[in-house]
Formats: structure tokens, C-alpha cells, sequence
């Protein structure tokens, strides 16, 4: 057991024991939200997010006690230096406090402010996953954030909470909300922007509010959650770590630290697991020589290979696809050009590994790009699919649905099937059907299913190699 779970089941015991049974008080002043994150060894910290100067209580079967502080009450504030004029010119972000309470995994009720919070399942049998679920706002972009077709994102939500899942995985890019809305652009009119709260809970709280409540979740940290961008929102309210001063992102001085955190596993029973790793401030053109980064994933990826040894079955976890592809268009030619992996990453694991994962990761499971996809191998190589497709503006360069002889996303990687969909909001599904086999479902933003696919081992294969594009809503 870790130390951080350790000290955190021993402060919730404590809490708990000094309290006798009694019957939830209705505490819901204020609340904003709650729900439940996982960490190291499947850890459960329940979450919740206030306006109120105290946080509000946790009823443990039945046992009341006082969610702990793990930021108080306060807007989060503009990082000095970092945005100059541009960042002290955006709104003040609204006060909130972050609360937390270790769960003991025996628990059998959790509610918070009276509402039931979901409780982890040993061995998850229906999972989701889901990524760059937010409303882009950022330089020359802008989507229609106040238009449910163009941000769908609720509406897919509860289309995944309604299929009953037993976890959620999120792959990262959660804040999008990034620069005002144009005076001209009445679809995203009146937005709240920036890093505080406000744009957080437009972007993320408000809209999977519904999922949130379905089942706990496995929170993946992405680019737009480094400290430059949505850092500090990220730490205060969905790293499963400890939130220290130096890891809140707040002082910009202390962003060589509170950038990067440990790879962590999640047990999913049968002798598999979930590997989890912060790929947040890797660079898609590669790292020179002497750029810090090179260490601090090749410790990432000493770690990783550490965790994968307690298991038989590993699925990995993060935000930069490794093994797929990405398309680009000339906007003269119209000549699409295919790109790979995450080259910061594939550099630096590559090094260490030229499968760029620990020999018994079979699957790896990324956002990023904003499309949904597939690629299996006949070379040694852990099949990958992107989940990106649940809420930002879509990529619409169309994936082919296969590629020529020696056309590879990462070295080495021989390409045997693949599959994608373009331009249709949805979520990914996965069914346990044996130790390290699952039914992979693509739905679209009412649920309804678009593709199959069965993965076995490190192999997959779908029912399409290309789903039809969604024209119609």
C-alpha cells in the first residue's frame, strides 16, 4: 500500500470513528460538485466542489464526518508572469473549495451533501472512455460553445451514463475555454473564459455531471493541463495526488515539478490493469539535446515497466497516442499527409524500449486528436485506439481505411488493420469478455452504436474500417 493511501484511509478511519451513525444532514448548500477519482492501486477519493466556507459532510455507511480541505476557498489566481497584460486582463474566477475523504474499500454507501456517490467495482466489466470533451475558445478557433449540436458534450455524457458503466476513463484535455468569445461569434456569446472555475465547470463539471454520478472515474491528465494552461484547475480538482504548494501550479517557479507525476495502476481484476501515465508536457516535435523532459519520461517509463510487472494484462493509459495516425491537408493541393505518434515520447521511451511499452502492454488507450480510431499490428506492437471525439470541435481529414506497406505511425510498427471515424461526437465502450479480451463499442452521442471491435491480446480488429461520417444530428 502507499503511503499517500495509507495516511489517507488512517485520516478517514479517524474522522469516521469519532462520529456515531447518523442520518445524512442535507448539506447541499453551495455544493457544485461531486464524484469519485482513483489513483494508486485503485485507491477512491471521494471529490467535492463548494461555494460554501466549509466543506461539506461525508456520510461512510452511515458514519458522518467532514470532507477535508484540499483547497480552500478561493479564486484561482492569475499565474504571475506567466500571461503578462493578456492574463490580468481576463475575469476574476469565481471562489470555490476543493474538498476530499479517502474511502476505505470495503464501503458500501458513500453520499456527500446527501447525494449517493458511485463506488468502484473490483473487477470493472463495462467501461468508458472518453477525451477532449471541451468547448475550444483559444486564438483563431471558436466553436459555438452555446449550441448543444456543436458542443455536445452533455448530450454524450448522459448517452455514456445511460449504458451503465462500472468505470469512466477520461484521456485528458478536459478546459478548453481558453480566450473570450469574438464579438462577432454569437455562438459561444457570453462564455466565461480563462483558468478559473467558472470556465472549468462550463467546459467539464457542468456538462458530465451525469457521468460523473454514474460510476468512478480514471482521470488522465492532457496538454491542456499543464501549468501553463488549465494546470491549476487540474491539480485542485482531478489529480488523484496529494495537492501540495509546490505541485498546485500556481507559481510558475515550481512548474518543473508540479508538470510531471508518477505513472500509477488501477487493478481490474483477473490479473490485469490499468497503467496511467502524465504524458502532459511532451513536445510533438521531439526534444533537443539537453531538454530536461528526456529524463523526466524516461523516469516515467522506468516506472511504468516497475508497475507492469504485477500483472499478466496491462492497458495503458494516457493522452498522446503513441501507435496512431493523425491526418493533415494542403489547403492548395487538397493532398493528405499522415502523421504518427507523439515524437517527444517515442524518442524518449524508444531509447529504453523500441516497443516504446512494457512487452505485456496489449493496449493503449489516448485522445489528443479529435476523432476516434483503431490500429492493430502484426508486428510486436500493443494495439492502439484514440478516444477523442466527445465534445471539441473535430478533426475532419479523413483516415484511410488502410495504409501502403510501410506506412507507420512508430518505428517498427507493421500496421495490419485499422479503423476510425471522422467527424461524429460520441464515447468508446469496453466489455470484459475473458482476461484480456473486450468488446470495444463506438457510439455516437445518443449511444447508439456505429462500429464493433474485438480486441484479443495486443490484436484488435473492428467490424468497419471506416464509419460513415455523421451528417445528420
Amino acid at each position: 500500500m502507499s503511503f499517500h493511501r495509507h495516511s489517507l484511509l488512517l485520516l478517514s478511519a479517524a474522522a469516521l470513528a469519532a462520529c456515531s451513525p447518523l442520518r445524512p444532514r442535507q448539506d447541499a448548500d453551495g455544493l457544485q460538485s461531486a464524484y469519485v477519482i482513483l489513483a494508486d492501486d485503485g485507491a477512491a477519493s471521494a471529490r467535492a466542489i463548494t461555494t460554501a466556507p466549509a466543506c461539506p459532510r461525508i456520510a461512510i455507511d452511515g458514519r458522518l464526518a467532514r470532507m477535508a480541505v484540499r483547497s480552500p476557498l478561493s479564486a484561482i489566481p492569475p499565474r504571475p508572469a506567466a500571461g503578462g497584460a493578456k492574463e490580468a486582463a481576463k475575469p476574476a474566477s469565481s471562489p470555490v473549495q476543493s474538498c476530499e475523504m479517502a474511502l476505505p474499500p470495503a464501503a458500501r454507501s458513500v453520499t456527500v451533501a446527501g447525494r449517493a456517490l458511485p463506488l468502484p467495482v473490483a473487477a470493472p466489466q463495462r467501461i468508458v472512455v472518453i477525451g477532449d470533451t471541451g468547448c475550444r475558445l483559444k486564438g483563431k478557433e471558436f466553436q459555438d460553445c452555446n449550441d448543444p449540436e456543436a458542443f455536445p458534450f452533455a448530450r454524450v455524457a448522459a448517452s455514456a451514463a445511460a449504458w451503465k458503466p462500472d468505470l469512466v476513463i477520461h484521456v485528458g484535455d478536459y478546459h478548453y475555454r481558453e480566450d473570450p468569445c469574438p464579438a462577432d461569434r454569437p455562438g459561444c456569446a457570453g462564455s466565461p473564459f480563462g483558468y478559473g472555475w467558472d470556465a472549468w465547470n462550463a467546459d467539464f463539471f457542468a456538462p458530465s455531471r451525469t457521468l460523473l454520478a454514474a460510476a468512478p472515474w480514471v482521470a488522465a491528465r492532457g496538454n491542456h493541463e499543464t501549468c501553463a494552461r488549465g494546470g491549476q484547475g487540474w491539480w485542485r480538482f482531478l489529480d488523484p495526488r496529494p495537492l501540495r504548494p509546490q505541485t498546485g501550479c500556481d507559481n510558475p517557479a515550481n512548474d518543473d515539478i508540479a508538470d510531471y507525476t508518477d505513472p500509477y495502476a488501477v487493478p481490474l481484476g483477473g490479473d490485469a490493469q490499468l497503467l496511467v501515465f502524465d504524458s502532459a508536457n511532451t513536445s510533438y516535435k521531439g526534444f533537443a539535446a539537453g531538454d530536461v523532459r528526456r529524463e523526466r519520461y524516461a523516469d516515467t517509463y522506468r516506472k511504468l515497466e516497475m508497475l507492469a510487472a504485477r500483472a499478466r494484462h496491462n492497458i495503458a493509459v494516457d493522452h498522446h497516442p503513441l501507435y496512431g495516425f493523425g491526418a493533415e491537408q494542403d489547403k492548395k493541393t487538397q493532398a493528405i499527409r499522415l502523421f504518427g505518434g507523439d515524437a517527444g515520447l517515442i524518442q524518449t521511451f524508444g531509447a529504453i524500449q523500441p516497443r516504446l511499452l512494457p512487452a505485456n502492454v496489449d493496449v493503449l488507450l489516448s485522445g489528443h486528436v479529435h476523432l476516434w480510431e483503431q490500429v492493430s499490428f502484426s508486428s510486436d506492437h500493443p494495439t492502439q485506439f484514440v478516444s477523442g471525439f466527445a465534445g471539441t470541435a473535430e478533426d475532419i481529414v479523413p483516415l484511410p481505411a488502410d495504409v501502403a506497406p510501410g506506412t507507420t505511425p512508430a518505428p517498427g510498427a507493421v500496421v495490419e488493420s485499422m479503423s476510425s471515424w471522422i467527424d461524429g461526437f460520441g464515447f468508446m465502450s469496453m466489455e470484459r469478455k475473458g482476461a484480456d479480451r473486450w468488446e470495444v463499442v463506438v457510439h455516437d452521442r445518443d449511444g447508439r452504436e456505429r462500429n464493433t471491435c474485438i480486441v484479443e491480446g495486443r490484436r484488435s480488429r473492428c467490424a468497419l474500417p471506416q464509419v460513415a461520417r455523421a451528417n445528420a444530428h
